[in-house]
């Protein structure tokens, strides 16, 4: 089987895609991207021995002939360089969020069916081994219904890069819950099968941060702070809670909980970390029983060797174009609401 070869564009997010990628036995990362000649030299030719190194992204999609491009830059670069890559022939793994808007969003989607070339949207928080088991209990039915979910990313105070990219508007899209909230809220879509959005009511505040970036003479025109509340066509409801600053007890804080009629679930961060727990509630014969996960889930690939191994075996892939334009539409209806004032509903 002749190996898949693979560009990574931008060496910061990008270096993750580039072990992720070379975890897969047939997939060889042979080019990578970036602006910063000093990132250039120390991680792609230092750090990952990475042989053709460009600081054009275009020019690496001109001058390559790749199977994969990945796509990890600052999100308002994420539409133009997906599309010149897909109408190069490229399928393209995209960081999230998928664009800067529903917008761009689309217009991804309608290159890449044009083009039958495959789009996946990074949403690495399915792709854990406490994700998928969550996931195959669900599927089995094990919750009955789902009615309710409340999904979350907090931090006490956790901007990155306080000044940079990240806070900027005209270069994100968004604050924290473009950053954080988006990869809680796909996980609680996936969990709940991605069921259709109907109305959105969202909030966003900026108390925190403003504050600090005044202090430090630095740009920062973002929220800080973002919640939502999001109705389904099913009648099932979820709450939407990002932070990069909030009065919390928690250092780091993510969670997502599903309640059903028959069972609930939790997936939660240890000791503020990036471990996680996963347990399932239930009631048997009237009594209460608490169900908890314990790895290894052999099954349990990151999200970079599920796409090349789905190229290579020619079956479907998960966290879709599709999906990534949901989230997207999502996003937009919380901001304008929170814009507003009011509630939002979605565009089918």
């Amino acid at each position: 089987m002749s190996k898949l070869k693979v560009g990574v564009i931008g060496l910061g997010m990008g270096g993750a895609h580039i072990n992720g990628f070379r975890t897969h036995p047939n997939v060889e990362v042979t080019a990578a991207a970036d602006t910063d000649p000093a990132r250039l030299e120390q991680r792609g030719k230092k750090e990952f021995g990475i042989e053709r190194l460009y600081s054009s992204a275009e020019e690496m999609i001109d001058s390559e002939k790749l199977d994969i491009v990945s796509v990890a830059t600052p999100n308002k670069f994420h539409k133009h360089l997906t599309i010149m890559a897909l109408q190069k022939g490229m399928h393209v793994l995209c960081e999230k969020p998928m664009a800067m808007n529903a917008k761009e969003a689309e217009e991804m989607l309608k290159v890449s069916k044009k083009t039958k070339k495959r789009l996946m949207i990074n949403f690495s928080f399915r792709f854990t081994p406490q994700s998928y088991a969550l996931k195959k209990e669900v599927e089995s039915g094990i919750l009955g219904e789902i009615y309710f979910a409340r999904t979350l990313w907090h931090r006490r105070r956790g901007m990155p890069g306080f000044g940079g990219w990240f806070g900027t508007k005209a270069l994100s899209g968004g604050g924290p819950l473009i950053d954080l909230g988006v990869h809680r809220l796909d996980l609680a879509l996936w969990l709940m099968n991605y069921p259709k959005p109907v109305w959105v009511m969202g909030s966003a505040y900026n108390h925190i941060a403003s504050r600090i970036a005044k202090e430090q003479k630095k740009i920062f025109d973002v929220e800080d702070i973002a919640v939502a509340m999001i109705k389904f066509e099913n009648g099932a409801t979820l709450e939407l809670e990002a932070s990069w600053a909030a009065n919390v007890k928690e250092r780091e804080m993510m969670e997502t909980r599903l309640l059903g009629a028959k069972a609930g679930l939790l997936q939660r961060n240890i000791a503020e970390g990036y471990d996680f727990d996963a347990e399932i509630f239930i009631e048997n014969n009237g009594c209460q029983y608490d169900m908890k996960l314990h790895p290894p889930v052999p099954e349990a690939k990151c999200s970079m060797f599920h796409f090349a191994d789905a190229i290579l075996k020619d079956k479907p892939h998960t966290a879709t174009a599709e999906e990534g334009l949901v989230v997207m539409k999502l996003l937009d209806a919380i901001y304008l609401s929170a814009a507003k004032g009011c509630p939002i509903k979605i565009e089918r």
